[in-house]
Parts: C-alpha cells; structure tokens; sequence
C-alpha cells in the first residue's frame, strides 16, 4: 500500500488498486459541476489524452493555488482533455469555478462511490484526511494506458507543473 505524507509527519495510507505507468486506466465514471451533476467518464481509451488532476478539496489554499494554475497552463495544450477530480460537493465546485474563473479544466467529485479513488489507487485510508484523495497527477494516452503518474508526497505541497505538462504533450 502506497504512502504520503499530511504536514510532513502524519503518514496516510493510499487505499484502492494501485495504479502506475502501462497500467490501462479504468474507466470510472464521476460527477461533473458543469453541466451540473453530468456523468462525467475517466479513463480507458478516449479520441483525446486525459490529463487527470486529483486533489484533496479545492476549498484548500493549495488545491486552489493547483487548479488556478492548471486551467492558465493547460489553454494552450491540444488534444489533451483536462478534468480535476476530487471528493468536494459539485454545487461547491461550480462555485469555486465561478469565483476562480475556471474554465479549462471539467471539474468533478468523485463523491458518489468513491469509486475514482478506490480504482486508481488515491483514497486517503486513515489519518486527518481519510475519506478524501491524495495529490495525485494521471496522464493517460490515448490508447488508455497510463503514460505518467505523479503521486506528490506531501499532500500540502504542490505537484511538479513542468513535467505535468511535459507529459501531457508527450502523450499519445
């Protein structure tokens, strides 16, 4: 079982099937904010690169800072379908994304089953956190398989932006 880290002391532990690059990505399906409460589908072979972005709650300064930076970021990637996953409510989601102005990026709650977070190997098991999903970056080809995964270690850190996007266009 998978480890991070919550303020650098309180290990938690990653419940779920661990997921890692080759690795055929299952297709779950989670919540959209908008259009509010869409199913939305994640992975499997998609005609587009999926660029999967899970996160703690976006009612954090981090997740915030996470997804704020992605939506600039991600505008100029083609070809790439971007969806930030994590367990906040999507009527609370819509509003963070009219607040942040969101709109690169499909927000979604995993909120229902958690089943993104068991199938993907990121719910958070124990700890202060237990029930939420870790910090955790999936680039999956089109093809369905997972070409990158970044777990980041410290939940209240922020991921490695370049090699995100590095692998996001190298992607097929």
């Amino acid at each position: 079982m998978a480890t991070v880290t919550f303020k650098n002391d309180i290990v938690c532990n990653l419940a779920g099937t661990e997921i890692n690059v080759g690795d055929v990505a299952p297709v779950v399906t989670v919540v959209n904010c908008n259009p509010m409460l869409k199913d939305e589908i994640v992975g499997g072979a998609q005609d587009d690169v999926q660029l999967v972005i899970v996160v703690p709650s976006l009612d954090t300064g981090v997740c915030d800072a996470e997804t704020r930076r992605f939506n600039t970021e991600v505008a100029s990637l083609e070809g790439v379908n971007v969806k930030t996953v994590s367990m906040d409510l999507p009527f609370s989601a819509a509003n963070f994304c009219s607040v942040a102005g969101i709109d690169n990026i499909a927000v979604c709650s995993d909120f229902r089953n958690k089943d993104f977070g068991n199938a993907y190997g990121v719910l958070l098991a124990d700890g202060p956190l237990a029930g939420v999903l870790a910090r955790v970056i999936f680039v999956i080809g089109r093809d369905g398989k997972v070409a990158y995964k970044q777990v980041v270690p410290e939940i209240t850190q922020e991921p490695d932006y370049d090699a995100v996007l590095e692998a996001a266009r190298a992607a097929k």
